[in-house]
């Protein structure tokens, strides 16, 4: 991967009943339909409508405070704002980076929204209308609020093309990172479902399906499912990302233009057109790709043209498998406007397990499409093996805005300059929360959902310790992860607002024991420095990784002893500038002052090794009394 690649490095979203993307994996592979009945958003069969369609799951929850907004405006707010903001939030934290130190920078927010179905409710009654009202659900402050609240200083912008706003603006996002116009980039997408009159709209326009089922590219395909989804995920170039979930290969957009049919009819052949050039123009052999993640929604023309245009590019002379396509749409529903956060998450998801969620509501291949008919197409109706290679994402507007993306798989995540823990070992998880509640919430899911890769523990703790005003409560847990039986320390206590200061304290003679260093040496930071001592200790007889890994008795003389200590105490400082920690001060006492130089800058590791052996030497040879000790000072 090329350091100018552009990659998703970040993710955070709710979905229809899945709060999180580890939810939504656990309801996709288990075949749960996430479209639901109940009343959290009007009675069911209200006007008419069908009684199914997808609700997330609480949008009730926000805090102003964190997201520097006032009380009285926080009350007005589209939650579709709320949600995005805290998304947004997340996504850099699952990244691995703490928001607060990319305040100030160059970072781009992208926003696809179509509709607010909470503006209407201010502007009904002129007594309660007011300025407030009026900045809670403008379309442009979907994105601006995001800059404002999280400081970022790059391009700001809402984009709306209705179903594929999302997707174009991930189109947006990635011209904007490579033309310069800013170092990373938020891109996100939104749909709630509050204003039953909105749906029926979509009801008399024949869109949607009355039994509340989005049957994709069935033959009894009558329609969607309205649905709801909020989410962000978090752009970056591959050079300053700490993981990657996808490479962003290319997004490239088109529009229809003037169709006999009407504004609303999608055009196969535009689709084509676009499908060819963004293909061609990132040289990817379309033929070999495995699967691509329709728009697909279920209306019985949409269906039709999409696998039209999909088959004459994909399915041409010399494709040895036929190509598996599928749409979560059958899932969870249509999120309209944010659909591109589900589909990228989906196939996030395709790309973490190497398999493909199946379609639900498919039985029958709709007979109006020619090449399920024959084979050349498969739709996904049971989970497959994804055998990998690049993706393909479809994403189209009801008014003709067409976006294709293609991603590839990210490599392994990683994370430089943190001392790597050996599998034997406990994986210390820590981390902050605004409330106790939170906090320990968060660390039984840790518990519950893991164990995770060495990485995603590591990405954690990167956002460890932000600022206690903020997060006044801190926590950690110590998870076995290759002895299950054993129970998980945690501890959850509120900091103090004061940072408390952390001094280093290097002891002297006496603190030595056999073997001191054995178990020290998981740690590749501390085994490094040991390493480095040894090897300078070597050319004078001292083989001191022996000396600090044996159990057994062992040279018991003033030279060993003194290089063993001042050896381990440079290893621990190592240790701990690896990691991050910084003492707010130092003190040494005898053989300690020789680290405590060393912790200060004073002395380089070289130095205070060799200054201990020679301070060594000089007692062994010098006529002294065993046992006396010299105190100098006024």
């Amino acid at each position: 991967m090329a350091e100018d690649d552009i990659v998703i490095s970040g993710l955070s979203a709710y979905f229809p009943q899945a709060d999180h993307l580890v939810e939504l994996k656990e309801k996709l592979y288990a075949g749960i339909d996430m479209v639901t009945v109940d009343d959290s958003r009007w009675p069911p069969g209200h006007l008419g409508l069908p009684t199914r369609h997808g609700k997330i799951r609480d949008l009730s929850r926000f805090d102003a405070q964190f997201f520097s907004t006032h009380p009285k405006q926080a009350q007005l707010l589209d939650p579709q704002i709320r949600l995005l903001l805290e998304t947004s939030y997340e996504a850099i934290v699952d990244e691995g980076y703490d928001p607060d130190t990319l305040r100030g920078r160059n970072i781009g927010v992208f926003m696809g929204v179509s509709t607010s179905e909470t503006s209407d409710a201010w502007r009904a009654n002129a007594q309660r209308a007011d300025a407030y009202g009026l900045l809670a659900s403008c379309h442009a402050l979907f994105a601006n609020r995001i800059s404002y609240a999280l400081d970022f200083h790059g391009p700001s912008m809402a984009v709306d093309t209705a179903c594929s706003s999302t997707m174009t603006a991930l189109h947006e996002a990635v011209l904007a990172l490579r033309s310069g116009r800013c170092e990373a980039a938020i891109v996100g997408g939104s749909n709630v479902t509050l204003e039953p009159t909105i749906s029926q709209s979509f009801q008399r326009l024949g869109m949607l399906s009355q039994d509340g089922k989005c049957k994709v590219f069935d033959s009894e395909g009558d329609g969607y499912a309205r649905s709801e989804t909020i989410g962000a995920f978090f752009l970056q170039r591959a050079s300053d990302a700490r993981r990657v979930y996808a490479k962003v290969v290319n997004v490239k957009v088109n529009t229809d233009g003037y169709k006999a049919e009407g504004l609303t009819y999608p055009s196969g052949k535009v689709q084509q057109e676009l499908l060819f050039d963004i293909y061609g123009e990132s040289g990817v052999d379309p033929l070999k790709v495995a699967y691509v993640e329709a728009h697909g929604t279920g209306t019985k023309v949409g269906d039709v043209e999409e696998l039209g245009a999909i088959s004459a590019v994909f399915c041409g002379q010399g494709r040895r498998k036929p190509l598996m396509i599928g749409s979560v749409k059958s899932n969870m529903g249509h999120p309209e406007s944010a659909s591109g956060v589900s589909s990228v998450a989906k196939v996030i998801l395709t790309f973490e397990t190497s398999m493909i969620a199946a379609n639900l509501h498919f039985k029958e291949p709709n007979p109006m499409i020619p090449r399920l008919q024959d084979g050349s197409m498969r739709v996904v109706d049971k989970h497959m093996r994804f055998p990998g290679g690049p993706v393909g994402i479809n994403s189209f507007g009801f008014g003709g805005a067409n976006v294709h993306a293609i991603l590839e798989a990210g490599p392994e995540v990683h994370v430089d300059n943190l001392a790597r823990e050996k599998p034997q070992l406990p994986r210390l998880v820590l981390f902050a929360g605004r409330t106790e509640q939170s906090l320990a919430a968060t660390l039984d899911r840790m518990e519950t959902d893991g164990p995770y890769p060495d990485s995603a523990y590591a990405l954690l703790n990167r956002f460890g310790q932000p600022s206690v005003k903020r997060f006044p409560w801190r926590g950690f847990a110590m998870i076995p992860v290759h002895q299950p039986e054993k129970a998980v320390v945690k501890v959850v206590k509120q900091a103090p607002i004061q940072k408390r200061p952390l001094w280093f304290v290097f002891a002297g003679m006496g603190c030595q024991w056999n073997g001191m260093a054995r178990q020290m040496m998981h740690f590749d930071a501390f085994a490094r420095s040991i390493q480095k001592s040894h090897e300078l200790l070597q050319p004078f007889g001292v083989h001191l990784l022996d000396i600090l890994t044996t159990e057994g008795p062992c040279n018991d003389n003033v030279v060993s002893t003194l290089v063993s200590i001042v050896a381990i105490q440079v290893a621990l400082v190592d240790m701990l500038h690896a990691v991050g920690v910084r003492p707010d001060g130092i003190v040494g006492h005898s053989t300690g002052e020789m680290a405590c130089a060393y912790a200060d800058g004073c002395l380089t590791a070289e130095q205070t090794v060799l200054c201990a052996y020679w301070r060594g030497r000089c007692v062994e040879q010098g006529k002294l009394p065993k046992g006396a000790m010299a105190a100098v000072g006024k």
